[in-house]
């Protein structure tokens, strides 16, 4: 099952709505799920038929929808059948192999481990999306800006413009796990990081200072500073209180954080030393999305309203003083990053209403190149995107591949790499202005009808 963890268009009741289009009807109704289009496609690929001919034929049809990069074999490595499995039936090893078939496998031992792999799990699961829902789960005074799923799925965190932030326990029927009221606010809760242990919850607001509660604690209710402490961590290196903070993230062993701001700077903060620890002026516009690129901490990932994806070095910042290198293709600014976790690709959303993969290997070491496009007038905030744009091109594209279907307006949507320890990170998620979540296999160069 695929998590959705995405900013959705404000809304004062929030929930998952999903729309599913497929090739048949078929649906598994006594287990809430529902065959997705990919599932259908296997079934006719990989039917009674054993014709090599036809098999080869099929395939020759598919390539040009197929991305033709090394993270393809990638994700197919980590959801993907086992070699053996995928060889039941004589040429069609590239085909997905059916649940049915897979099952069948297992009971012959083909894999000679008696059980499922990871990679066989995620090749099963990752064949199904929920049909039941959506229900509205809580309904607040003010309107949801964030929401978000913990790593393991368990809890989701959700904040409202009305200083409330709450998080619900998943797995026991989404009750409130803890009610946050939060301090300080300036117009809204613009982001929140949930740690790796899932302990302490980082949120921040259009103002400096970040404050960091401590989730695992026995109070369900959690007043700033009345029943509990929320700690202050203060980004104005130079007194400055004039900016916001965009984007907020700890970093994977929980010593850090990083943000991103309003003057166009990213900022680390040292939780151990429980100070700043570094500060970047890293844009020419406001930083809407930052996260770590891995599990070193080493690389940070920035996107910004000035259109541009930047890596960022730790260990030869102080000596340039300049990104490692610089993604172009973006034709509007980034409304948000996600990482894959293995310091070498993420994914970024756009304003002009388009997901991008990228390869840091690809990187531009040139930080003037970048070129603006605007030859109109046009807000995201409360204007449509402009039709004649939706086909424009950058001429110095770095991006492995574009994801276009869902739309990016009205506040920062967010994008995600499905769960990896579900579906091997096979698809992207996005949310989207039509009150939709749009789903795209990352190996395909064209929406997968999911919307």
């Amino acid at each position: 099952m695929i998590c959705a963890s995405l900013r959705q268009t404000p809304c004062t009741v929030f929930h998952v709505k999903m729309h599913f289009e497929f090739l048949h009807s078929e649906s598994i109704e006594d287990m809430g799920y529902s065959m997705s289009k990919l599932e259908a496609e296997t079934e006719l690929l990989d039917g009674s038929s054993s014709n090599h001919g036809a098999t080869e034929s099929a395939r020759h049809n598919i390539p040009s929808h197929f991305l033709d990069h090394e993270i393809a074999q990638l994700t197919k490595l980590r959801s993907g059948p086992h070699e053996n499995i995928s060889r039941i039936l004589p040429g069609k090893r590239e085909v997905p192999v059916s649940t049915f078939k897979m099952l069948a496998a297992r009971e012959a031992n083909y894999s000679s481990r008696g059980r499922f792999s990871k990679a066989d799990s995620c090749h099963v699961l990752s064949k199904y999306l929920p049909v039941n829902g959506p229900w509205i789960v809580d309904q607040m005074a003010t309107r949801a800006y964030v929401s978000q799923f913990s790593a393991d799925g368990s809890l989701f965190v959700a904040a409202f413009q009305g200083s409330h932030i709450r998080i619900y326990d998943v797995e026991r029927g989404w009750k409130v796990h803890k009610n946050i009221l939060a301090k300080s606010l300036r117009w809204t809760v613009t982001d929140t990081s949930l740690s790796p242990g899932q302990r302490h919850l980082v949120y921040a607001t259009m103002s400096p200072i970040v404050h960091i509660v401590n989730v695992g604690s026995a109070a369900t209710e959690s007043l700033a500073n009345i029943t509990e402490i929320h700690d202050g961590l203060d980004l104005a290196a130079d007194e400055d209180d004039s900016f916001g903070i965009f984007s907020v993230k700890f970093s994977t062993d929980g010593r850090e954080v990083v943000a991103g701001s309003s003057d166009d700077a990213i900022y680390v903060y040292d939780l151990e030393a429980n100070k700043l620890s570094l500060r970047i002026s890293a844009h020419e516009s406001d930083v809407n999305s930052v996260c770590f690129a891995d599990e070193s901490g080493h690389l940070i990932y920035s996107g910004s309203d000035d259109n541009l994806c930047k890596v960022w070095d730790r260990r030869c910042f102080r000596a340039k003083e300049k990104p490692a290198g610089v993604l172009m293709g973006h034709l509007e600014g980034i409304t948000f990053l996600d990482s894959r976790g293995d310091g070498r690709y993420f994914i970024s959303n756009g304003k002009d209403q388009a997901i991008k993969l990228w390869d840091i290997r690809k990187m531009s070491t040139k930080s003037t190149c970048n070129m603006m496009f605007r030859h109109y007038e046009w807000d995201y905030r409360w204007m449509d995107y402009p039709p004649q744009t939706r086909d424009l091109k950058h001429p110095f594209d770095h991006s492995v591949a574009t994801y276009k279907g869902h739309s990016v307006l009205r506040t920062l949507i967010r994008c995600y790499f499905s769960p990896e320890y579900s579906t091997g990170q096979r698809y992207i998620y996005t949310g989207s202005h039509d009150t939709c979540i749009y789903i795209y296999d990352l190996d395909q160069l064209r929406r997968r009808s999911f919307s």
